[in-house]
């Protein structure tokens, strides 16, 4: 008899833990699919690095910052139409020429009028323009014959060292020619870094 319960209650057994397999395999969630990957943030081109703008610098102004020498270029011209002669196309100190303190000063300078002589000299800036050239502000700052002016054609050549800060006038020492408007000006300057020109506005800035 005891062998029959067990012969009846094994099947049965078997069968609930077949169920319960079967019933746990459809309740189980699919495994879920691995999520894509962000993509990766873009990383920003840093912006190309600017450069500093240099001084105004013409054609007509070399610098050398080894040796700390500006060249200057400076030709006079008389238009007809103009009331005085012009020092590389300015007049009434419609320029000016900015030198760091302790700089050299070189100039090849011409007279390019063809009727009129001219002479070129750097005098300190007081309130009235001097009827003609005199003592020059630095050693060698000036043009040969001063006050007589080179004939047309004649060129000349200086070397200077701008060894104190100031305003001058870059002038013409022939009697009467600055006072008509035969001059730039001329800046040593202990701010600045590099020699440069600026040329004033129309209205009058700079």
């Amino acid at each position: 008899m005891i062998q029959l319960l067990r012969s009846i209650r094994m099947p049965a057994t078997a069968a609930a833990l077949s169920a319960a397999i079967a019933c746990a395999g459809r309740t189980q969630n699919p495994p879920a699919e691995p999520t894509p990957a962000a993509a990766p943030a873009s990383t920003p081109v840093p912006a190309a690095p600017t450069r500093a703008t240099p001084p105004s610098s013409p054609n007509w102004l070399a610098i050398d910052s080894v040796t700390k020498t500006a060249a200057l270029s400076l030709e006079v011209t008389r238009p007809s139409d103009a009331p005085s002669g012009l020092i590389n196309g300015y007049r009434n100190g419609e320029a000016r020429i900015v030198v760091p303190v302790g700089w050299t000063v070189k100039w090849n300078w011409r007279n390019a009028d063809t009727a009129s002589p001219h002479s070129l000299v750097v005098m300190v800036q007081r309130e009235k323009i001097p009827l003609e050239g005199g003592r020059p502000a630095f050693s060698n700052a000036m043009s040969r014959m001063v006050t007589e002016g080179l004939p047309p054609g004649q060129t000349d050549q200086s070397t200077f060292v701008a060894e104190e800060a100031g305003w001058y006038w870059l002038m013409c020492g022939v009697p009467g020619h600055a006072l008509a408007g035969e001059w730039v000006e001329l800046r040593v300057d202990p701010d600045a870094k590099l020699p440069s020109v600026k040329v004033k506005r129309v209205n009058g800035e700079q």
